[in-house]
């Protein structure tokens, strides 16, 4: 029989004596070629991702959760929120701190208060300011206050509150602008003031006016102001002695307790020249 035989029909592989190599599947050669590259590029990946961590020191960030869109998006699309930048970071100290409450001193003063209980202490003057020995008020039985920056207006009781006006010849607001120095009711190195008919000037809600001394120490500390004098000419500002950085100042020529305010509007409000009672 010769060596060579022609290959037979696929169908018929028994004729002639010749019989298929089965000792070898087809393909198997390229089937592993590509399951090497599948898993060396798997390694690579691994390997990149990694590397990448390494170097940033930060851990990845965590996936987004979807959230349905609002109103504003059709009905069914979902998105996904960005990662906040805060995520990870540790709450500071004062997270879980409540908020403070308001005490009730304080609240707004109201008109039914007599004067709310004294907060912080407002910044006060420079000392430097203020004259080392200050001039004594007018030694006559009565005083009139009258205004630095408006040298014709004085203090005068009307209506129960204290405004800044112009006095006329009348006696009747002569008298209403002429008040007693006398020593302060809370502290007697300050100074209280009485009106003719025997009442003091007092604070009440942060507004001068006139009222019957009650016995009260609030009363006592409400009329009591503390003088500073800025020059020898006498013009001095008044300080609240329950409210230290408060002073008298007019607005809107209406006596007030306002803060200290490092102004030139501020200062020239605030000082005034105890002089000869107008009655």
């Amino acid at each position: 029989m010769p060596k060579d035989k022609s290959r037979p029909p696929l169908d018929r592989p028994w004729e002639s004596g010749w019989a298929p190599d089965t000792t070898r599947a087809p393909g198997t050669r390229r089937l592993w070629l590509a399951g090497g590259l599948a898993l060396a590029t798997i390694t690579a990946c691994v390997t990149a991702v990694t590397v990448l961590e390494n170097e940033s020191g930060e851990p990845a960030p965590e996936a987004a959760e979807p959230t349905t869109l609002g109103s504003s998006a059709p009905g069914g699309l979902i998105s996904f929120a960005t990662p906040s930048k805060d995520v990870g970071k540790k709450p500071s100290a004062d997270a879980h701190r409540p908020s403070p409450t308001p005490t009730p001193g304080t609240r707004a003063p109201t008109s039914a208060d007599p004067s709310p209980e004294p907060q912080k202490k407002a910044p006060k003057p420079s000392a430097s300011d203020a004259t080392s020995k200050p001039p004594k008020p007018p030694a006559s039985h009565g005083i009139s206050i009258r205004s630095v920056n408006y040298p014709d207006r004085y203090w005068r009781v009307r209506d129960g509150y204290v405004r800044l006006d112009q006095i006329g010849s009348g006696p009747e607001q002569r008298e209403d602008a002429t008040f007693k120095r006398v020593s302060g009711l809370a502290d007697p190195s300050c100074y209280s003031f009485t009106t003719a008919d025997g009442r003091y000037l007092r604070h009440r809600s942060f507004v001068l006016v006139k009222d019957t001394d009650d016995g009260s120490a609030l009363f006592r500390k409400d009329a009591t102001f503390c003088p500073h004098y800025w020059s020898p000419s006498g013009t001095l500002s008044l300080e609240s002695v329950n409210y230290p950085g408060r002073f008298l100042r007019h607005r809107d020529f209406q006596i007030r307790l306002d803060p200290y305010e490092n102004s030139h509007q501020y200062h020239s409000d605030a000082s005034f020249q105890m002089v000869a009672g107008l009655a």
